[in-house]
């Protein structure tokens, strides 16, 4: 895969900025030439090491305070084998915003397709005081002109929630791709009916119909994108995005046996803009010099995963172009 890398380098005191971006799988300039564009364009917060205190920092840095009742949106993990972020990781971050973690139950048959069995095992792996939002029932969220969907499908409690802090673990996935910001805020926030509507295309609500995974797989991404819509319409300026890239796996954490990660941990990442993390996250696959990415970014390019992120930009989620500036640890 040629890559076509070039980056516009600011140095400063603190930081590294780097304007990046591209509606493609290469990396190229973004083409802020001018101090109002400059302004425009979405910053990515990027730091190396994943620890916890970094974790906080890197949200203190996005300026925009969480608050209210917050609700912290991760991915719970099938399995101890899957790659779920751990709870010496997020612990304090998650004290930090007074929060409380979110998930919704999956679509298929496992360790999470009930609200019993899924906090079970997530109390397996130390995620002492979660909320399955679907637990009591789902509510429908307005999509507005949608490529395929009229509406997401949301556990019903989400509407609880003041704020959302969307902490995710960006690796690879069977079916998506990928999987980071948006797709946390898409399938995670879905119910389970709302998973088989996303999956289906809008052609079923009802998770107990199987046939839903045989959707059009581009017909899949884009309603990924279409239940972001959903999402970011009701919360507005109330959601924050933050990517760990750890363990770096071609398999998603809703993979109970997920392939061994290849590819060296690369960082922390954050954003107000959804679609420029992604993007900041693809592109330093992309972009890396460890040869254990191939087999990532041959599931990304087998999946089109970067559809999802292209959908959202359509939608006005975001922008794919973006300035990083990298945090000294």
């Amino acid at each position: 895969m040629k890559k076509n890398i070039l980056f516009s380098i600011l140095f400063a005191t603190s930081s590294i900025t780097a304007f990046c971006g591209s509606n493609s799988n290469e990396i190229q300039t973004s083409g802020v030439t001018s101090e109002t564009a400059e302004k425009d364009v979405p910053v990515v917060y990027y730091i190396k090491d994943i620890n916890a205190d970094n974790l906080v920092k890197i949200y203190e840095k996005l300026g925009r305070e969480a608050t209210g009742k917050v609700g912290v949106k991760i991915s719970s993990g099938e399995s101890s084998q899957s790659n779920h972020l751990d709870t010496a990781l997020i612990n304090k971050l998650v004290k930090r915003v007074n929060g409380r973690l979110i998930e919704c139950n999956t679509a298929y048959a496992g360790n999470r397709n009930t609200a019993e069995k899924h906090y079970a095992e997530a109390v397996k792996h130390g995620y002492l005081n979660i909320d399955i939002m679907d637990s009591v029932g789902q509510v429908e969220l307005p999509v507005t002109n949608g490529f395929h969907l009229k509406k997401d499908i949301v556990g019903k409690r989400f509407l609880d929630y003041d704020f959302i802090v969307v902490l995710s673990h960006f690796k690879g996935h069977q079916m998506a791709g990928f999987g980071g910001a948006l797709k946390n805020i898409s399938i995670g926030i879905a119910s389970s009916d709302g998973k088989a509507y996303i999956h289906s295309a809008g052609q079923t609500d009802d998770a107990t119909q199987r046939g839903f995974f045989n959707t059009e797989q581009n017909k899949f991404l884009e309603s990924m994108a279409d239940a972001c819509q959903a999402i970011i319409s009701h919360t507005g300026d109330n959601i924050l995005y933050i990517n760990v890239a750890n363990n770096l796996s071609v398999d998603c954490d809703c993979n109970g046996n997920p392939a061994k990660p290849e590819m060296k941990d690369f960082g922390i990442l954050a954003s107000l803009d959804p679609v420029a993390l992604d993007k900041a996250c693809i592109d330093m696959v992309l972009n890396s010099e460890d040869h254990g990415k191939e087999h990532l970014i041959e599931r990304i390019n087998s999946r089109n995963g970067t559809l999802t992120i292209e959908a959202a930009e359509k939608h006005g989620l975001g922008s794919q172009n973006y300035k990083l500036v990298t945090l000294e640890d």
